[in-house]
């Protein structure tokens, strides 16, 4: 098997893609989130520098009168800051500290006029700072290699930016971002391990049936889908494949049945004819001989055309032509029919047939449905006591309709009950061969009544009789 073409392979590579497609969005998230959290730290540190050096910029105000509050000498800022000295001489006392050179953090600033003429720049600033643009799209931080600075024009013109290297942050951030994909790898074997494990788990009952109905199919109809569990959707495959495995192996060993029942059944009466022939054919015998000679080969010839009659039968049954013909007809009329046909029979053997029939509207083949009830009361008067009686019914019982055979024989035992429908089947054994019965009566009633979708049934007693009823649905009103 071509691996692509393996469920087990398509579902770990999917399973593979999709641990991936997470893993990597993780992985990818998670490094951003690190950078612009400390993106927005720095620019908040920068913000908080950039104030101070901000308010040097503000408009002078007008000189207050002399002593007054504010006025020079006074606290507050300087009236005019501008132009800035270069270095942090006129940094108000304690903000120089932000930016010295001496404090180690990184930070520094730089300011420039509304000419763009560098006005001041700490000690600690780069050499060669651009002055950002002036566009309205203009964002107030931006990175310069490993530098981020903030930015701010101020109404007056001006423009003051504060920076620092992030040269440590982007290294640690690098490292996080390593250990993110170490990490997302290391989960992503486990996954494929763990994702082996489970699908060799779910399949591994699939490869126990494909090994069992492999075996069935060598020959070998004993075997059987063994599972420890059985409570999931594959358990449940499982046990209906065993019972589809029982009714096949029920099927065969009742076929196997079959076919040496038949060969047995035809073997006698080829027999007969083989040994009244050979006989015949030996020397010379008189007319009388040979008119013996041949009646005995005729009985032999009619008992095997009845055997292939019934094996037809069945054979058709068996493929569904049996239901080919519907139509609406009356059980009850049909068993009346059948009964008045059955009566001499009856009489002869001294059985009393008696009927009581209400109306059965159904639809089915009538003469199919006829044949039904021709085989029970048949048996009925076959097996039966001298004297004894038989009594037919059919009605209509809810959505149903039934005709009931009864009779007073000997009844059948209850370990021949279960098997009475079987093909060659005989409860009376000496019975039925003597009487030249082939044994297959009742698997043909069983089959006509199945194939109009009916059910038949047998309760019995020794000693008090039997009673058959074959049920069929009835037909609806308008019908």
């Amino acid at each position: 098997m071509k691996p692509f073409r393996s469920i087990r392979w398509r579902l770990q590579f999917w399973h593979a893609m999709l641990l991936a497609a997470v893993l990597a969005g993780l992985v990818v998230t998670g490094h951003r989130l690190r950078r612009t959290e400390i993106f927005h730290e720095t620019d908040q540190q920068l913000g908080q520098r950039l104030d101070p050096v901000a308010a040097l910029f503000r408009p002078a105000r007008p000189p207050p009168p002399p002593g007054g509050p504010g006025g020079r000498g006074g606290p507050g800022l300087p009236p005019n800051p501008s132009p800035l000295p270069r270095g942090l001489a006129a940094l108000p006392p304690g903000t120089e500290n932000l930016f010295a050179a001496t404090s180690g953090d990184g930070f520094y600033f730089v300011a420039w006029n509304r000419n763009a003429v560098e006005l001041a720049r700490s000690a600690s600033a780069p050499a060669g700072v651009p002055l950002p643009d002036d566009t309205e799209d203009a964002p107030a931080a931006r990175m310069r290699g490993t530098l981020r600075e903030v930015y701010r024009f101020l109404p007056s013109g001006e423009c003051v930016l504060a920076g620092c290297d992030l040269r440590e942050q982007l290294a640690g951030l690098a490292r996080f971002g390593w250990l993110l994909g170490g990490t997302g790898l290391v989960i992503f074997a486990c996954g494929l391990a763990g994702g082996w494990w489970i699908t060799d788990r779910a399949l591994q009952p699939l490869a126990e049936i494909s090994s069992t109905a492999g075996r069935i199919a060598r020959g070998d109809l004993s075997q059987r889908i063994q599972l420890a569990e059985t409570d999931d959707e594959l358990g449940e495959m499982a046990g209906v494949l065993n019972e589809t495995f029982d009714r096949l192996e029920a099927n065969f060993a009742r076929q196997a049945r079959f076919t040496a029942d038949a060969s047995h059944e035809l073997r006698t009466p080829l027999t007969i004819l083989l040994t009244q022939t050979q006989a015949m054919l030996a020397r010379e015998r008189s007319p009388e001989e040979y008119r013996a000679s041949l009646a005995a080969c005729e009985r032999a010839a009619r008992r095997m055309r009845r055997l292939v009659e019934s094996l037809l039968a069945l054979a058709r049954l068996d493929s569904g032509d049996a239901a080919a013909r519907r139509e609406p007809c009356d059980l009850a009329a049909i068993a009346d029919e059948t009964v008045e046909l059955l009566r001499p029979l009856a009489e002869e053997a001294k059985i009393t047939l008696r009927a009581d029939l209400a109306p059965a509207a159904c639809f089915g083949d009538p003469d199919r449905l006829a044949q039904v009830v021709t085989n029970l009361v048949g048996n009925a008067i076959q097996h039966n006591r001298p004297g004894g009686e038989v009594t037919v019914k059919a009605g209509r019982r809810d959505q149903q309709v039934f005709v009931t055979v009864a009779d007073t024989g000997p009844g059948i035992a209850g370990v021949d009950l279960p098997h009475i429908f079987e093909r060659f089947y005989r409860a009376d054994k000496v019975r039925a061969g003597a009487s030249g019965r082939t044994g297959l009566g009742l698997a043909i009633t069983q089959a006509i009544v199945e194939s109009h979708d009916g059910t038949l049934e047998v309760s019995s007693e020794v000693g008090r009789g039997s009673v058959f009823t074959a049920t069929f649905p009835a037909a609806r009103p308008g019908e």
